[in-house]
């Protein structure tokens, strides 16, 4: 022993009993920093300690260093030369320091640093990071952005849920999200509704009641052609099916509600009350449960706090909570079986998703808006399992589809009602007597319209008018669909050359067919762009039909970062969205709720509309559009529109709106055709030198079925990782290839 070892700590100098201290509190978290060997100053007693623990070495190791190394959070990850900023060393005293790595969440290390007084007692990784900053000079573009939300851009969202979190309360975040949104809900129901007080044809709100009448006084066969010019049914039967139910329900409580014809046009405070109840109770029981399986399925890899305030963004949907609460319909219904069925695909549980979608279509024809992309996607799965497994899964997928839409319209089939019976559901589902569009939508139609008078050009050529809109539409969700279709053959699963078999353990080629594919990603794009395709180009379009595109562009938006692109698009395409239902909402007097709504939800997500971002594109716009907004809002306040033009506002709307749904609808191509370049980087396409060249790239473990809890190991195409699917891929989504295919190394070297 020597004589730096003898010397008590008490006689050592100050500066050397501070290191002295924090030899026993540092946590080693950088193992470069060993390579070097121990230090001079170390004690030879620590180091007799530290050899004690030689037998705990990393397995493949190069070197053998006798340290065990203390893991660190992945949020702390930071570099021991940044920690030396929070700590205000200097570092040209010595080497020493570079032999000991600081944890940032070290309180013993750092807590001289700052003022001792309550804050002190409670060190945040925030008020670290601001230190460093500090120390680090002038800040770069990215710090900026994080000393920004550091400063109160930040959501009012993800603040509750960081509140929530530090106070131990985050099992009470989701309750109380929910409960707040069922209030905000029924709050909005306090306003009027659509056609309330409007006699004789009054609004959606007696169309829907109505309905609840003649279904539960009427026979089937009757439904769909009883008295149609008084809101005759026009959706499909699992419509018809909940109407019934919720008029029985409504009968047990008060029976004058429904009664047949004499009951057109009531409005009593009960019956307002039951039909308000109706929609909240069908919300809290379909779509608020998808939203939550949406969230834990494609972003389960990410932080609790994460999700929370991804599932805030989601449940205050300004669009549909103004048209479902305020105006009045049960779009949450349809949406939320949407939702279903794409959790249930990124589950590997493709049939039940198909199920999910056929009572999708059932319930509102609008759901065909999705179809293309969920079409898409079962083809491209079937392509990328290859001929075996991918047809039986095609057969299965058929079989399924075909069953649950026989099984839905039954009652419209012989023997319960006349063949001839189906025709009447199917007439009234597609009206395409009604013309190319009724009202001022901000599509393309209408927006064309200004100059090119439609209408009056094909006035005795309707089918022309159908023809070009059909063909529009293909054309505007083709890009979508391509991509899907190409994305499962570009990674389809890869035959060994040598028996022509596919190249995977028996295990594995069971879940192979269950499991996500690669192509999972592209499906929340591919789902925009034909959404926003059908309604710009299709035909016989309604404001609120930009309610289905809205939905998987939130869903994006929720899963990224306040400083990215999609989230800015997210933002500006729901703020545009509601703007562009204006009329409707100004006509059921819903303009307080609609104000209070986007002012609500742009706080909650942390959204300035006005902030210029720059270097975005979407953030200049942004601007432009809202400025835009609110001058036609001053406009119409004070100016009365001339007698010969009396629509001059809606136009105006339409003009403002349909260029940045266009935008959108370009942004999500774009998006698509960068995921579908992506997926070439991803293991498992086909190379000139066979399947036997990938085998050293590959390492596969077992993974669950579901949500593919356990991680997968091995390489992955940077590109791919790079252009994710918006910060919220779910488990084992990125590597769900590896997952289906397995290289046997064991298996080589037997033969």
């Amino acid at each position: 022993m020597d004589e730096a070892s003898n010397i008590m700590p008490s006689e050592l100098p100050i500066e050397r009993r501070q290191r002295h201290t924090r030899d026993r509190t540092t946590s080693l978290n950088s193992f470069s920093h060993f390579k070097s060997g121990p230090s001079k100053h170390m004690r030879p007693s620590t180091l007799r300690d530290r050899d004690s623990n030689a037998s705990m070495k990393s397995i493949g190791s190069e070197t053998d260093h006798s340290e065990i190394i203390a893991p660190i959070p992945r949020r702390h990850l930071l570099q021991t030369s940044q920690s030396l900023h929070w700590l205000r060393v200097d570092t040209s005293s010595g080497d020493e320091w570079l032999n000991r790595g600081v944890s940032p969440v070290s309180a013993s290390s750092v807590g001289s640093v700052f003022p001792n007084n309550r804050m002190s007692n409670r060190l945040s990784f925030t008020a670290l990071m601001e230190h460093e900053r500090t120390a680090a000079g002038p800040p770069s573009t990215a710090d900026a952005r994080i000393l920004e939300d550091d400063q109160g851009t930040i959501g009012a969202g993800r603040r509750f849920v960081r509140w929530m979190h530090r106070n131990n309360m985050k099992n009470w975040v989701i309750p109380s999200a929910i409960a707040v949104s069922t209030l905000v809900k029924w709050c909005i129901g306090f306003g009027t509704y659509s056609g309330h007080n409007a006699p004789p044809m009054f609004g959606d709100y007696e169309a829907q009641r109505h309905w609840m009448e003649l279904t539960i006084h009427l026979s089937v066969r009757e439904w769909y052609t009883y008295d149609l010019q008084y809101w005759g049914l026009d959706y499909p039967p699992l419509t018809a099916y909940v109407s019934w139910l919720c008029g029985r329900i409504g009968v047990l409580i008060e029976s004058s509600w429904f009664t047949l014809q004499a009951s057109r046009g009531i409005e009593t405070g009960g019956s307002k009350l039951f039909m308000r109840a109706t929609v909240l109770v069908l919300d809290l029981l379909i779509y608020i449960p998808a939203l939550y399986t949406f969230v834990c399925a494609w972003q389960g890899t990410r932080s609790s706090r994460k999700r929370h305030a991804a599932l805030l963004t989601l449940l205050f949907h300004p669009a549909l909570l103004l048209i479902d609460f305020g105006h009045f319909q049960y779009n949450s219904v349809m949406l939320g079986l949407t939702l279903l069925a794409i959790n249930a695909f990124a589950a590997g549980h493709d049939l039940l998703g198909a199920i999910l979608f056929v009572l999708s279509l059932g319930f509102k024809q609008m759901a065909l808006y999705y179809a293309p992309a969920i079409g898409s996607y079962l083809i491209g799965k079937c392509i990328y399992l290859g001929p075996i497994h991918g047809t039986r899964l095609f057969l299965c997928l058929a079989l399924t589809t075909t069953l649950a839409f026989v099984i839905m319209f039954t009652p419209f089939l012989p023997p319960f009602s006349p063949l001839s019976t189906i025709a009447a559901p199917i007439t009234r589902i597609f009206p395409f007597g009604r013309g190319l569009f009724e009202d001022k939508v901000a599509n393309f139609w209408c927006f064309t319209n200004v100059l090119v008078k439609w209408k009056q050009i094909f006035a005795s050529r309707e089918g022309v008018l159908i023809k070009v809109s059909t063909g529009l539409t293909a054309l505007g969700f083709l890009p979508a669909v391509v991509a899907l279709i190409f994305g499962g053959y570009k990674t389809r699963l890869q035959k060994n050359a040598q028996n022509d078999s596919v190249n995977v353990s028996p295990s594995m080629a069971l879940a192979a067919p269950s499991s996500p594919t690669p192509i999972l990603p592209l499906l929340p794009y591919a789902l925009l762009t034909c959404s926003i395709s059908f309604f710009l180009f299709s035909f016989q379009v309604h404001e609120k039909t930009i309610l289905i595109p809205l939905l998987p562009l939130t869903l994006l938006l929720s899963g990224a970062a306040p400083t990215d692109d999609v989230f800015l698009w997210g933002a500006l395409g729901n703020n545009v969205g509601v703007f562009s239902m204006w009329p409707l909402l100004k006509k059921d007097g819903l303009g307080l709720q609609y104000l209070a709504m986007l002012l609500l939800w742009n706080r909650l997500i942390g959204h300035n509309p006005f902030k210029l971002h720059y270097g975005y594109f979407v953030g200049l716009v942004s601007s432009v559009v809202h400025t835009a907004i609110i001058l036609l809002h001053l406009l119409e306040l004070t100016v009365t529109p001339p007698a010969r033009y009396p629509d001059l506002f809606p136009v105006l709307n339409v003009l403002i709106c349909t260029p940045i749904f266009g935008l959108i609808w370009l942004w999500s191509i774009k998006r698509s055709v960068e995921l579908s370049w992506a997926m070439s980087g991803l293991p498992g396409k086909r190379e000139k030198e066979g399947p036997s060249s990938a085998a050293p790239a590959i390492n596969v473990t077992s993974s669950s079925a579901a949500f593919g809890h356990s991680p997968i190991r091995g390489e992955t195409g940077a590109r791919a990782m790079s252009l994710g699917y918006a910060s919220g891929r779910g488990r084992g989504q990125a590597d769900a290839r590896r997952r289906a295919l397995v290289v046997s190394a064991c298996g080589d070297r037997e033969h």
